[in-house]
C-alpha cells in the first residue's frame, strides 16, 4: 500500500449495536486509525453515557475527533467536516487509513455529500421577509420562490414558513438560487476509495436487549454521578446540545426531580430505541453500504473479506 493511496472505510450502525468491538479489532489487525463520527463523544467528561473507549484503549489505538469541546459548547456538522477532513490528512499522510465509526448519521451524510456553503443569517433580510409575509401571507412569499428558485418551491410546503424565508434569504443575499449552492457542494471523498459497513444485529430484539443491557451496566459503571457533575454546574442547561444527548437529558430530568428512578430508566431506555430504529431507517437508505450482523463472533472478519474481495487499499497488507 502506497504513502499516496488515500481510502476510507466507514462503518454505520444503531446504538448498542457493538460498532466500537468490531472497529477495534480491525484496528488491531490492519493499519487503521479510527475517527469517531458521534457528537456527543466531542464532548470531555461525558465518558459513560456515550460508551467512549477508554484511556488505555485510546493509549493503544489512535482515536480522533473525541474529547474536543467542552459541553458548554456546540458543535456543528460543518465544524465536524473541517475536523474529520485534517484527521484524515494526517492518517494518510503517515501511511494508514481511516476507519470512520459511529451513529451520527448526519455527519455521514456530509462527509459524503458535503455540505453547502450557505451565506449566515441575516437579521436585516430577514426581517424584510417577515414583514412581506405580515403584509402579503407566506403564500405570496412562497410564489416569489417558485419565481426564483421553481426546484425549492417544488420540494419546500407552503406553508413551511422556516424554510421559505431561508431559501429567500439566500437568494437576495447571494443571488443565487439556495438550489444552485448545495448543488454545487464538495465531498471530503472526492479521489478517495470509500467502503461502507452497516453494522446491526439481525433481530430488532436482539437490538433492543442489548440497550436495555447497556443501559443498566451505564448505571452500574457510575452514570448517574458523571450527569450529576455536570448537573452541578452553573453554566450548563439542559437546553444545552451537549445535555441534549439520548441519556443524559432523561438524567438531567431526573436529577431536577422531575421523575423518579424507575421512570428515568424507561424513559432512557425508550429514548435509545426510538434514536437507533431512527438510525435503521437512515442507513436503509444508504444503498452503498454493505449489511452485517453486528453480533456475529466473526463479523470483524467479514468486514475483512469484504475488504480483500474488492481489493481495498492494496489488500492484502505487507
Amino acid at each position: 500500500m502506497g504513502v499516496g493511496h488515500r481510502s476510507a472505510l466507514l462503518l454505520m450502525g444503531p446504538t448498542g449495536a457493538g460498532k466500537s468491538d468490531i472497529a477495534l479489532e480491525l484496528a488491531q489487525r490492519l493499519p487503521f486509525e479510527i475517527v469517531s463520527v458521534d457528537s456527543a463523544q466531542v464532548y470531555r467528561g461525558m465518558d459513560i453515557g456515550t460508551a467512549k473507549p477508554d484511556l488505555s484503549t485510546r493509549g493503544r489505538i489512535p482515536h480522533h475527533l473525541i474529547d474536543i469541546r467542552d459541553p458548554a459548547m456546540s458543535y456543528s456538522a460543518g465544524e465536524f467536516l473541517r475536523d474529520a477532513a485534517e484527521a484524515m490528512r494526517e492518517i494518510w499522510a503517515r501511511g494508514r487509513q481511516p476507519l470512520l465509526v459511529g451513529g451520527t448519521m448526519l455527519y455521514f451524510h456530509a462527509l459524503s455529500a458535503g455540505l453547502a456553503e450557505l451565506p449566515r443569517a441575516d437579521a436585516h433580510i430577514r426581517g424584510e421577509i417577515d414583514e412581506q409575509a405580515a403584509a402579503g401571507g407566506w403564500k405570496s412569499l412562497h410564489q416569489e420562490l417558485a419565481r426564483v428558485d421553481p426546484e425549492a418551491a417544488a420540494r419546500i410546503h407552503v406553508n413551511d414558513p422556516q424554510r421559505i424565508q431561508r431559501a429567500l434569504e439566500v437568494y437576495r443575499a447571494t443571488g443565487f438560487p439556495i438550489t444552485h449552492l448545495q448543488r454545487n457542494r464538495g465531498t471530503l471523498f472526492e479521489g478517495v476509495q470509500v467502503l461502507e459497513f452497516a453494522a446491526a444485529p439481525g433481530d430488532r430484539m436482539d437490538l433492543h436487549r442489548r440497550i436495555a443491557g447497556r443501559f443498566d451496566a451505564m448505571m452500574a459503571s457510575g452514570f448517574l454521578d458523571e450527569v450529576r457533575l455536570l448537573y452541578e454546574r452553573t453554566d450548563l442547561t439542559a437546553e444545552h446540545p451537549s445535555m441534549r444527548a439520548v441519556g443524559y437529558r432523561q438524567a438531567w430530568t431526573y436529577l431536577a426531580g422531575r421523575c423518579g428512578l424507575d421512570e428515568f430508566r424507561e424513559k432512557a431506555v425508550a429514548a435509545t430505541r426510538q434514536l437507533a430504529k431512527r438510525q435503521l431507517t437512515w442507513l436503509r437508505r444508504r444503498h452503498s453500504a454493505t449489511w452485517i450482523n453486528s453480533v456475529q463472533p466473526h463479523a470483524a472478519s467479514m468486514v475483512m473479506d469484504a475488504l480483500s474481495e474488492c481489493g481495498f487499499a492494496g489488500w492484502p497488507y505487507v
